[in-house]
């Protein structure tokens, strides 16, 4: 694990008179992943879609590299390094895999004072960040909506890679895959770990969360009831704490070392 990246420190977001975060902090580093869990409700979508600049906290700040700021919008986020892939993906489904991978982001070479597309360079680069995710696709021009769930997060990634993005969001990328599709996922977090960057795994899927995270972090009801390495942990912790049949971890409440010690 390297340097901390992101940091969000007392983060509030309000939606007239519900509160659903309520304080958060956490930290992010780079080299690192990140399981977020929680029930329906706890605040788990809000919170990323805070961290990629869709909301802005009405309390709290954020930091990047331990600079304040404030993205206005996802395009600043991503200016920053820092993206979503969400479950349902957002890609063009009649574009094809290289046209998905750098949609808004082509590259271009001039011909009599004109741009116009590099498709020789685009279809190499595709190949490139495709083989960082160690997936290979038979054939780059086939319309998306013709490749499997595995293959189209792949794309959604290749997106991300394609701007060097640092840290990346993906919101239950395994939901709805088959147990095939769903290993592929889960090598690809390997791979983006090993390349130094930064993920936080959103899933009610445990064992894929066991499986490939870092840390645990746990929200119920807008508060971070749990922030503790992978091998502090154990599942049936873990649904405790969602579920609140265990109120908090005991490390983010214990006093002292004496009850440090009593909590184990």
């Amino acid at each position: 694990m390297s340097e901390t990246f992101l940091r969000l420190e007392n983060i509030v977001k309000r939606f007239g008179g519900v509160t659903a975060l309520k304080g958060i902090d956490l930290s992010i580093h780079l080299g690192e992943v990140v399981g977020l869990v929680g029930d329906n409700g706890a605040g788990k979508s809000t919170l990323i879609k805070i961290i990629v600049g869709v909301y802005q906290p009405d309390e709290g700040k954020i930091y990047l590299n331990n600079t304040p700021i404030r993205f206005l919008n996802p395009l600043e986020a991503w200016k920053y390094g820092i993206v979503a892939v969400y479950q349902e993906l957002a890609l063009a489904d009649k574009l094809n895999a290289i046209e998905n991978i750098f949609l808004g982001h082509e590259i271009t070479r001039r011909v009599c004072g004109f741009k116009i597309l590099n498709k020789r360079k685009m279809y190499i680069k595709a190949q490139e960040l495709l083989a960082q995710l160690g997936m290979q696709l038979k054939d780059l021009h086939i319309p998306v909506l013709r490749l499997s769930g595995g293959e189209r997060q792949a794309l959604a990634l290749c997106r991300a890679l394609n701007v060097d993005a640092k840290l990346i969001c993906m919101d239950e990328p395994t939901a709805a895959l088959a147990v095939g599709e769903s290993e592929k996922v889960l090598s690809f977090v390997h791979k983006l770990k090993e390349q130094g960057k930064a993920v936080i795994f959103i899933s009610h899927n445990l064992e894929h969360v066991f499986q490939v995270v870092d840390r645990v972090v746990v929200l119920r009801h807008g508060n971070v009831v749990c922030d503790a390495p992978l091998h502090e942990l154990d599942r049936d912790t873990v649904v405790k704490l969602i579920t609140g049949t265990l109120e908090k971890w005991p490390m983010l409440w214990a006093k002292d070392e004496k009850e440090v010690r009593a909590y184990g």
